[in-house]
């Protein structure tokens, strides 16, 4: 098994990093190159920045932009934010980024998903998804950026993360919404639903309190990386610290 994956997402809105509760109430966090290079300098494995307010607002994400963050990072990021073509995402690549990920877009036209694989590679190909229980069943929701615009988009979300797969996704990023901000740990049953489902990499967000949390979702839903914000953000969880208890606790991490 390769090693697992702390990953800190930078929810980003106006240039300042935003975090909110359900993807609800988002509240100011700081500078989003200052929080990366804090990240960067305490050992993420990789950093994940979303424009959250793009999609929405009918815009992509400002390529240079990506460019300024690629230069303060030696580590991997992804970017998203409203990229709708294989063209938009090429230029978030050739600016620096090492993944683009995509959501909404790809609900509204998922063919995208296997253009990219095509032309980019696989590789750098990220589908995120957001997902809410609704009565028996996990539905995928989309617009999530901004709460006045988010709805459901009429798909199961077992059934949508094996599309994406067959498309070309290289990786999913399941995003539990009931979990988000709430800090009370991961979505296990249905992020262990995914994995079942999924033979490229999973992974986990949202629900991260404590870093018990991380060594669940690692040990109980065998997700590839663990994605979490504010615990990060607010060095509730500093990932130094976090990275020995996984390593104590027999989870194989990057030192």
């Amino acid at each position: 098994m390769t090693a697992r994956r702390i990953i800190p997402c930078l929810d980003v809105k106006d240039g300042r990093v935003v975090k909110g509760v359900r993807f609800e109430g988002h509240v100011d966090m700081g500078d989003a190159a200052e929080l990366a290079a804090r990240h960067r300098d305490d050992g993420a494995d990789e950093l994940v920045f979303y424009d959250i307010t793009a999609s929405p607002q009918g815009r992509t994400l400002d390529y240079g932009w990506v460019e300024s963050v690629a230069r303060l990072l030696d580590i991997p990021f992804c970017v998203a934010g409203g990229i709708r073509t294989v063209e938009q995402a090429a230029r978030c690549l050739d600016h620096g980024a090492d993944k683009v990920s995509i959501n909404s877009p790809a609900l509204e036209r998922p063919e995208l998903i296997a253009e990219m694989a095509e032309r980019l590679g696989r590789q750098c190909v990220v589908v995120g998804v957001d997902s809410r229980k609704v009565g028996d069943d996990w539905m995928v929701h989309q617009y999530t950026g901004d709460p006045t615009a988010s709805r459901g988009a009429g798909r199961r979300t077992l059934d949508w993360i094996v599309e994406a797969q067959g498309l070309g996704a290289g990786e999913i990023v399941l995003n539990c919404m009931d979990e988000d901000g709430v800090r009370r740990g991961y979505d296990l049953e249905q992020l262990g639903a995914a994995r079942a489902r999924l033979t490229i990499p999973l992974v986990a967000s949202g629900g991260a309190g404590c870093m018990a949390h991380f060594t669940d979702v690692f040990e109980r839903a065998d997700v590839s990386g663990a994605l979490a914000a504010s615990v990060f953000h607010t060095g509730t969880v500093r990932i130094p610290d976090l990275k020995r208890e996984l390593a104590a606790a027999g989870v194989e991490v990057r030192p």
